[in-house]
């Protein structure tokens, strides 16, 4: 059965210099599809081009907490201009991060967050859910506005994921399952039903282990796959 890696971002730099060879030979290393959302306007508007070039590439778009600095109303305008090419299937990296200290403000972070989980369900897409230190705000609005999609690269609790399954959405889980110190998060990969869990890579991010640390792409997730199964 092929791979599907339901989020990996190619439209970054340090994907420059092989990204056409890297997309092209997927399908036959067994990576039948891939999702790229996006995470600020030209990065959005990279992903949706890489799935017009790749029959096996969709995409997704979106303001992502982190880029979210200067949002203005008319961002959206151009969300719902590229959401409506065949192939931009899902709103997304959107959410809340309240990691980093110069972040934009949390209350702007909120408003930018719910405004696309309303244009998400204006026009009924699933939404691609990006929650760092963050967990109760997160699924509070969630919880108000009850969207399909998945919330990625869950590092959140095992209770408040099965409050997330309750929401009817699904978790996505990346090769920081692999590493050492994930103890809670492979506590929670057990408590969850393998039909709620999504494989993704979050590359050139998050390569899993005996990689970690190196540029991430959508062929290291057996080792994703292996860990889940172990």
């Amino acid at each position: 059965m092929p791979i599907f890696d339901t989020h990996a971002h190619y439209d970054a730099d340090r994907f420059d210099s092989d990204r056409d060879a890297l997309l092209s030979a997927m399908p036959g290393v067994g990576v039948g599809l891939v999702l790229d959302p996006g995470c600020d306007l030209p990065s959005s508007r990279a992903a949706a081009e890489l799935a017009e070039r790749y029959p096996h590439v969709y995409a997704a778009v979106g303001i992502h907490p982190e880029d979210c600095d200067g949002f203005q109303d008319g961002d959206l305008t151009e969300l719902r201009q590229l959401l409506e090419r065949p192939k931009v299937v899902a709103i997304g990296e959107i959410g809340l991060d309240y990691y980093w200290e110069d972040n934009p403000p949390r209350a702007f972070q909120q408003t930018v967050f719910r405004k696309q989980l309303a244009l998400a369900a204006e026009l009924d897409l699933p939404v691609i859910i990006h929650s760092r230190d963050a967990a109760q705000e997160t699924y509070d609005l969630l919880e108000k506005y009850r969207p399909r999609g998945v919330v990625h690269c869950y590092s959140g609790s095992a209770e408040m994921a099965q409050e997330i399954l309750k929401l009817g959405m699904y978790i996505g889980f990346t090769g920081v399952v692999t590493f050492k110190n994930a103890k809670k998060l492979v506590k929670t990969v057990e408590m969850i039903p393998l039909s709620s869990i999504v494989l993704e890579t979050d590359c050139p991010y998050m390569a899993p282990e005996p990689h970690r640390g190196t540029r991430n792409d959508s062929r290291n997730i057996p080792y994703v796959i292996a860990k889940i199964a172990e």
